[in-house]
């Protein structure tokens, strides 16, 4: 028997959720981005009223405004959606525990053992989408079929507050005529390889002898094949809260050139200690740190470091940044923007192998000067606690570090 597959899919979920806590911005258009005067000003979302002016996620915000010269900016808030997201998400546990998060605001629920309960999938999908509007104020698409892939395209078909069905017997109505840059992973660079031998729709691809494909994209010929005809067979996952996100990161673009180790070491703690204070406030340790840097002449690069150890120091996390950014930078250039992640997670309640060279006694008790610092600063605001040596430079560490927080989610493979 064929499984029952959803996805669903959050509308304009950053946008929507600032709309909700933000009553007198629901009928303007509306984006979520960060501060151009710090020099990282991108629109992260928008909502529909914005999105009708031709407002595009990724463009630079002086560009949205000259499309929509009424434009009301906000800053994001990943707390507030990290916690929307859990309450759609407790929702979805009610149907199945088969619910695979794909982002923050995605998830794939396989609802094959529930039909005999709450009906068939379009019903239950109907149920969840009438939930989520009137229990939590926010709209959700969700696409019902056999398999993950036309799932997710069935979600995005129709929006906002839809449910789309793709079934065996109506898919090469519905998904073959879409652009094969639809699927799933057909970026821009596959979707101009296809239109080079004038494959343009999912229908189009589908039909390719799969040896072609395989010899012109080597394996993922054969997934873009399975793809397109509906036989991805990739299992929905049991919940995890680990499988949320892949990484937790800031970055910034500095308010002036970096131009020695000193600057970059005051830029660094600050993103550390928002990067630290997210894993805690999610429960995780991670082990290997990553930096990303680019300098005044738009080169850039991405290094990272396996740590000996789990943490969620700022003091370890900055420590390993820095060292990794002295291995690998000869300041051929001043530096224009720096970021700071960690992945390799795990809870951090899980017991670890003690080490009789270590002090574990002091790293707890830093960690408790951590915990104590984060709640005056969810308190009192970012700038209630600050360490010393970053009031050598406040116009370089004194931009609020959410306003570019970085959460990524694990990919589909």
């Amino acid at each position: 028997m064929d499984r029952t597959i959803l996805h669903c899919d959050c509308n304009s979920f950053y946008a929507s959720v600032e709309a909700l806590h933000r009553p007198a911005l629901r009928e303007k258009p509306l984006a979520v981005g960060g501060d151009v005067e710090q020099r990282h000003g991108i629109i992260l979302a928008k909502n529909d009223r914005a999105k009708r002016y031709g407002v595009k996620t990724g463009e630079a915000l002086w560009q949205a405004r000259q499309k929509c010269p009424g434009l009301v900016i906000v800053p994001p808030d990943y707390p507030l959606y990290l916690r929307y997201s859990r309450l759609c998400r407790e929702i979805f546990m009610e149907y199945t525990s088969q619910v695979e998060p794909f982002g923050i605001d995605e998830a794939w629920l396989d609802v094959s053992g529930s039909t005999g309960i709450f009906g068939g999938g379009p019903q239950i999908a109907e149920e969840i989408r009438r939930r989520i509007r009137f229990e939590l104020g926010i709209t959700v698409s969700i696409g019902v079929s056999w398999n993950k892939i036309f799932a997710k395209l069935g979600s995005d078909y129709k929006k906002p507050d839809a449910v789309t069905v793709i079934s065996r017997d109506n898919y090469r109505e519905i998904a073959w005529p879409l652009p094969a840059s639809d699927l799933l992973y057909v970026g821009p660079a596959t979707s101009r390889k296809l239109a080079s031998r004038q494959i343009t729709t999912i229908g189009r691809l589908a039909a390719v002898d799969p040896a072609n494909l395989r010899r012109w994209f080597g394996k993922w010929g054969d997934v873009l094949w399975a793809f397109a005809n509906g036989e991805d067979r990739a299992a929905v996952a049991e919940f995890d809260e680990l499988a949320v996100i892949k990484s937790i990161g800031n970055s910034c673009t500095a308010p002036r050139d970096l131009e020695d180790d000193g600057d970059v070491g005051l830029v660094l703690w600050v993103l550390a200690e928002s990067v630290a204070a997210r894993m805690r406030e999610q429960g995780f340790v991670g082990q290997t740190v990553c930096i990303s840097v680019r300098d005044r002449g738009l080169h850039s690069f991405t290094r990272q470091r396996k740590l000996p150890r789990p943490t969620c120091l700022s003091s370890e996390i900055t420590a390993a940044a820095m060292e990794i950014f002295r291995a690998n930078y000869r300041w051929d250039e001043p530096i224009r923007s720096i970021g700071v992640s960690v992945t390799d997670f795990s809870h951090d309640d899980i017991p670890v192998q003690l080490d009789m060279y270590d002090d574990y006694q002091k790293r707890e008790d830093l960690a408790e000067i951590e915990r104590t610092v984060d709640g005056l600063r969810r308190r009192f605001g970012n700038g209630c606690v600050r360490r010393a040596a970053l009031l050598r430079d406040t116009d370089l560490t004194g931009f609020d570090p959410k306003a570019d927080h970085i959460i990524h989610p694990v990919g589909y493979f």
